[in-house]
Formats: structure tokens, C-alpha cells, sequence
């Protein structure tokens, strides 16, 4: 069994935006060394969140209206109200999407459907810096 870790450094807006982060795990996998088994993708921090869609602008627009009917931004948390950040709507909505997910490789080629791509959702209320680190085990 072999494991490497690796670590991708992103950029994102905050308030909900979806980057599709599929390309750069896909080319990390491919050049672990690791031929087949699972890499787990995993953001650090409470407002952001990992998941798996169809990356597409009509799609990512139902999940952000969700997100909003579910989840609205507008509430009064008590977080807010502890912290004045005004993100607790972030935390509730990272906290219920999750941080990590578990994603089978064989052949050094992730194992997702024809539309499933990987997405990161940062729910936090800025613009944040990012880091993905992905755990890349098998044979």
C-alpha cells in the first residue's frame, strides 16, 4: 500500500461559489505513483465544503438557490451575534454539505460518472485562500 499526500492552493469569492476542482485532482492522482485505489479530498475550514454534480451554470444556479431556500443567508444565527462576521449561515451550510469525500481510481483514472464532476463550495460571506489536500492511497 502506498499513500501520498498532496495539497492544491485555490482562490475563491465566497457567498456560495462552485469551482469545479475535477482537472487538478484528476492530474494529481495521475502523477502520485499510486496506479488504483481511493484519493480523499478534503477542505480545511468550517464555511467550505466538497461534493460531487454536473458542473453546469443551470445546475450550479439550483444549488445556489437552494443553498439560499434551505439556509438563508438573511437569518439571525447566533453566531453572528457571538463573532459579528456575519457567516454563520456559512457554517451551517458547510457543517451539512461536509468536508471531505472519498473518490475510487483505477488505472490512474478517477472513477466518476460522465457528468460528476468534483466541486468545492466556499459558503464563507469573503474571498478566501484556499488549500485542498487530497490523500492519495492504494497500489
Amino acid at each position: 500500500m502506498t499513500v501520498a499526500c498532496k495539497r492544491i492552493q485555490i482562490s475563491t469569492h465566497g457567498h456560495g461559489e462552485m469551482l469545479n476542482v475535477t482537472s487538478e485532482i484528476a492530474r494529481e492522482v495521475n502523477n502520485s505513483g499510486v496506479n488504483s485505489g481511493t484519493v480523499t479530498v478534503f477542505i480545511p475550514g468550517s464555511t467550505a465544503g466538497v461534493t460531487t454534480i454536473e458542473f453546469e451554470p443551470g445546475l450550479v444556479s439550483d444549488m445556489h438557490d437552494m443553498w439560499e431556500r434551505v439556509i438563508p443567508s438573511d437569518l439571525t444565527y447566533e453566531h453572528n451575534k457571538a463573532w459579528g462576521d456575519g457567516n454563520g449561515h456559512s457554517h451551517v451550510r458547510a457543517s451539512l454539505l461536509g468536508p471531505s469525500i472519498n473518490i475510487p481510481f483505477i488505472n490512474k483514472r478517477l472513477t466518476l460518472g460522465t457528468w460528476q464532476q468534483i466541486v468545492i463550495v466556499d459558503f464563507d460571506a469573503r474571498a478566501r485562500s484556499r488549500e485542498i489536500i487530497l490523500q492519495i492511497m492504494g497500489e
